[in-house]
């Protein structure tokens, strides 16, 4: 597998701990990775980059996840497979989220990277 087959993976997540640990288990995993902090960076890293796969958080400064998600569902990059990440467990959020179009919603509490890695693998077959 060479280099330019690298999945892409670009994470959305503001919590730099967070963060830094998908970012740490999916490059072990050989993805490349592409981190954002807010939802605006997040758009347009989603536009200017053209990841495989997003993984999302829902509380973002700038723009929410579910701005974010609605953006990305409407342009060239609606068929990249976005992945929930969140502390919000409430019904409507996760209905709202996949309404908007994302693929899998995960609450962090209830997941471990391992989980997560699970997912972006089922996600990118």
């Amino acid at each position: 597998m060479g280099e330019q087959d690298k999945r892409k993976i670009l994470i959305i997540e503001d919590d730099k701990s967070l963060q830094n640990a998908l970012v740490e288990m999916l490059t072990q995993e050989k993805y490349e990775t592409i981190s954002a902090f807010d939802g605006e960076e997040g758009l347009q890293k989603a536009k200017d980059e053209k990841p495989d796969l997003i993984l999302l958080d829902i509380i973002l400064p700038k723009k929410d996840g579910y701005e974010v998600l609605a953006e990305i569902k409407k342009g060239e990059e609606k068929n990249i497979p976005v992945l929930i990440l969140t502390n919000l467990e409430e019904i409507d959020n996760v209905q709202k989220a996949l309404d908007l179009g994302a693929t899998t919603f995960m609450v962090k509490s209830d997941f471990s990277l391992k989980d997560v890695l699970e997912k972006v693998k089922e996600n990118l077959k």
